[in-house]
């Protein structure tokens, strides 16, 4: 028997159904109870709910619920807060031409680091599950590599408890020692590789975005194919800690707020 409270369930079998619809572009109630598992008149009333609240639209011609203009307006208000400039978007374009990799930028927010911006191209496209607010497999990816060497013994250790350690291809990390071995030398090194330790054939690095104070704002990366890096690459390197420190001269000159987020 659960033991999760009834409220919380229906928040969470809420959320469920609102993500499934936009994985979807669109579900009947017949194929949102069948993912689901969940009665046809549950998902009718949950459905009711968020369609009275503008999260999803209900077409009733094609008998199909979609998502609705509340989605949209929150997505707007997250971007407002995040606040990323066209003088920074430019630069991590910049950084994905000079290197001819994918270039992505990531900045904190608590106890993560999220994938906020991406500069890529058919010739040089991003790792695929890397779209905006992308945050998963910090112990196998380059920038999250960067928030694990910064974060102290506790808040490593929650940080790691949360998304565990589970090996993505043959050469993930996988053991908690070596993990704190490698983290240490990103730390002495200023720079984080991985070498298809997140997706089989693709290898990343990534470099700290820091405050006057030494404090962690975000980070920029660079992805190619593993047959581009056998082992770290120094002109990736410097193009990373060039482009690290003019997004971080940005804030301090334009958005110095962001500084103390």
């Amino acid at each position: 028997m659960s033991t999760t409270p009834a409220g919380a369930r229906t928040v969470e079998r809420t959320f469920d159904l609102l993500e499934l619809v936009a994985d979807r572009g669109g579900a009947t109630a017949r194929e949102l109870a069948d993912e689901l598992g969940l009665p046809l008149s549950t998902v009718y009333r949950l459905a009711a709910d968020l369609v009275a609240r503008d999260y999803l639209l209900h077409l009733r011609h094609e008998g199909r619920f979609e998502l609705g203009y509340k989605p949209h307006r929150l997505g707007l208000a997250l971007h407002r807060q995040i606040g990323l400039s066209a003088q920074v978007r430019q630069r991590i374009v910049d950084l994905h031409r000079a290197t001819g990799c994918a270039a992505y930028l990531a900045v904190r927010r608590g106890a993560t680091l999220a994938l906020i911006f991406v500069a890529d191209s058919p010739e040089c496209p991003r790792l695929e599950p890397m779209t905006f607010g992308f945050r998963q497999a910090p112990h196998a990816t380059a920038f999250g590599k960067i928030l694990l060497a910064d974060l102290d013994d506790t808040e490593r250790q929650v940080e790691l408890a949360r998304h565990g350690l589970p090996a993505l291809t043959p050469r993930t990390i996988t053991d908690t020692g070596v993990l704190e071995a490698h983290l240490a030398r990103v730390t002495r090194r200023g720079v984080a590789w991985e070498f298809e330790e997140f997706l089989p054939g693709s290898s990343c690095a990534a470099v700290a975005v820091r405050r006057p104070d030494g404090g962690l704002l975000g980070c920029v990366a660079v992805s190619a194919g593993a047959a581009r890096f056998d082992g770290p690459d120094l002109r990736i390197e410097h193009r990373l800690r060039m482009a690290a420190r003019d997004v971080a001269a940005y804030f301090r000159r334009v958005d110095p707020d962001v500084l103390t987020h």
